[in-house]
């Protein structure tokens, strides 16, 4: 029995990520599905906690989702401090399975299946929810012809701060989106690429990309080789267009579903016959979410490529509590039962005297005057959350904030590191590092510049970042850094961004260049949705045919101290070996 209501009755599915029960809701009288969330191999101890957290935390979110193609969200529980997540249970088979056991399908049901799960993201993504594992075992085809969209066990809410796993990937190899797989950030066009990759499968019967089973060649397949094609058939373009390597490239969810619809002619009903829900040899399967082969990848580089050093595991904080979950007990003693039984009747209270015309003037006239204050003080609040000045134009960094002046600088300890995309070939480098500050390193990777390595080091609130990247080669291809001064410019030039002009490094060498960028999130301790702003500043350093890029990034209202009492002594002990 989970919290008292849901009785586990049989195993539906496990993986990696969790197991899958099908159970009884005892109080609603009714059977649902309930997913014990595992904490997956390589996570350490001390941050499972935290894990589990974010779990409960990211249930909440996605419990906002009600579409006909996304399996519903019903509570989430904790038995024995482990979280359970209670969905909807719906007797079907997963698309993986149909597959397995019967084939490729055909262009009608496949365009059944994609325009189905192109709605369910198009729901998801509107609720600022990305659902990073779209593959064939999260798609659930019934009987009855629905088709939903389910484990939205690592999606994440888009709008808040998430944990940062050190060499910690969570996906299927054989359908990730590239820009994932190569460290990336997660966006919902890599749903799109899992939706045409899911399609690709549904097609030809098997995934677009398979090393034998071995994660870390499939994704290294991903990464670096060709973007397989489909046999040709009306299927093929929408699947092209959705498996492009560059994210910007790919086709919208709403043309998908254009270009999908002439193809069904029936409806799934009619599409899905009931053969499809025995396994060969005439056993009926039980309605079940397909069993998650969701893994953990320690790394994205290929076998020939991997680093000979492990990186070192660190998390930032976690996303900004949305308050008490609902069963969790606020810490503290349990409040004392009362001592009285409770009121029935309440008294209504004395009728307020009347006022005079005179007093009544006085009033609106101060509640006029209240009013635009208020009105005042919120717009100087809004533009100072934005980053930006009362006045129109951008002040330049270093102008008066609200940071505290009584915070003593942060002490600086040497460290080294190695920023080379295979060892060997140079890309060490020693700098002054703030004490506590934990260290991870990631690939990076751009369709301009290439393949990289990045190394962060993160402050123990998970609020300031400090970072080390190598390009090699990039002077052998342009004449100065203002090429990648272009990029940046075009990768961040959302509304809001600001830039500020640059300026020479005093040797020479190279350019410093601040900006600001604004992210939607939540201002601690409130829970209203604000715009807040980060600055950054950049060191871009020449070393033989290398650019090297130092950066600090923090938040707006942290730039003066962090300017003075980090960036400038950082940079100025920063040694490169090119």
């Amino acid at each position: 029995m989970v919290a008292g209501r849901y009785r586990l009755r049989s195993v539906l599915g496990s993986g990696s990520m969790g197991t899958v029960w099908s159970a009884y809701d005892e109080f609603l009288h009714r059977q649902v599905a309930v997913k014990e969330m595992k904490v997956p191999p390589g996570i350490p101890a001390s941050q499972a906690d935290e894990l589990r957290e974010r779990t409960l935390r990211e249930a909440r979110a996605i419990a906002v989702l009600s579409h006909p193609n996304v399996i519903i969200l019903h509570d989430v529980a904790r038995e024995d401090d482990q979280p359970f997540v209670v969905m909807e249970l719906l007797p079907s088979r997963s698309l993986a399975h149909i597959l397995r056991d019967h084939g490729p399908l055909t262009v009608e049901q496949a365009a059944a299946v994609g325009i189905a799960v192109a709605s369910a993201l198009e729901a998801a993504h509107a609720a600022g929810i990305t659902h990073r594992d779209v593959k064939p075992g999260n798609v659930l085809v019934a009987s009855d012809g629905r088709i939903k969209l389910t484990d939205f066990g690592i999606a994440r809410n888009v709008s808040e701060a998430t944990m940062t796993r050190t060499g910690i990937m969570l996906g299927s190899p054989a359908y990730i989106a590239p820009e994932v797989a190569s460290g990336g950030a997660v966006t919902p066009s890599a749903d799109l690429w899992g939706l045409g990759a899911t399609l690709f499968a549904a097609v030809e019967g098997a995934p677009p990309y398979d090393a034998d089973g071995d994660p870390l060649e499939t994704v290294g397949k991903v990464v670096n080789g060709k973007v397989p094609q489909p046999k040709a058939g009306p299927l093929a373009d929408v699947i092209g267009a959705l498996m492009k390597k560059e994210p910007g490239r790919r086709i919208t969810l709403r043309e998908v579903r254009h270009r999908l619809y002439p193809l069904q002619t029936k409806t799934p009903l009619d599409l899905f016959g009931h053969e499809l829900f025995h396994t060969p040899d005439g056993k009926k399967t039980s309605a079940q979410p397909d069993a998650t082969d969701t893994q953990v990848i320690k790394t994205v580089l290929p076998a020939k490529d991997r680093p000979e050093k492990k990186a070192e595991a660190s998390s930032s904080e976690l996303a900004t509590d949305p308050g008490p979950l609902p069963f969790l007990r606020p810490p503290g003693p349990a409040p004392a039962p009362a001592t009285e039984p409770p009121t029935l009747f309440v008294p209504p209270p004395p009728r307020p005297a009347q006022r005079s015309a005179a007093a009544t003037a006085v009033l609106l006239v101060a509640a006029i005057l209240l009013f635009l204050l208020a009105a005042g003080g919120g717009f100087a609040l809004a533009r100072t959350v934005g980053g930006e000045s009362l006045l129109p134009p951008a002040a330049e960094p270093g102008g008066t904030t609200n940071e505290p002046t009584n915070v003593p600088p942060p002490e600086l300890v040497q460290q080294s590191g190695d920023a080379s995309y295979a060892t060997g070939n140079g890309g060490q480098f020693g700098l002054a590092v703030p004490k506590g500050w934990q260290k991870f390193v990631a690939p990076h990777n751009t369709n301009k510049f290439g393949a990289s390595v990045a190394v962060q080091y993160v402050s123990p609130d998970g609020r300031r970042s400090l970072r080390v990247e190598r390009l090699v080669n990039y002077f052998t291809q342009y004449p100065d850094d203002a090429e990648y001064i272009v990029w940046l410019k075009q990768t961040y030039s959302g509304e809001g961004s600001v830039f500020f002009p640059p300026t020479p490094l005093p040797d020479g060498k190279g350019t410093t260049l601040t900006y600001r960028i604004p992210e939607s999130g939540l201002l601690p301790g409130n829970n209203d949705d604000h715009r807040i702003a980060r600055s950054t500043f950049t060191n871009l350093v020449r070393a033989g045919t290398s650019l090297w890029i130092l950066s600090l990034t923090v938040p707006i209202e942290q730039e003066i101290a962090a300017r003075r009492d980090v960036f400038d002594p950082v940079a100025s002990r920063l040694s490169v070996q090119d």
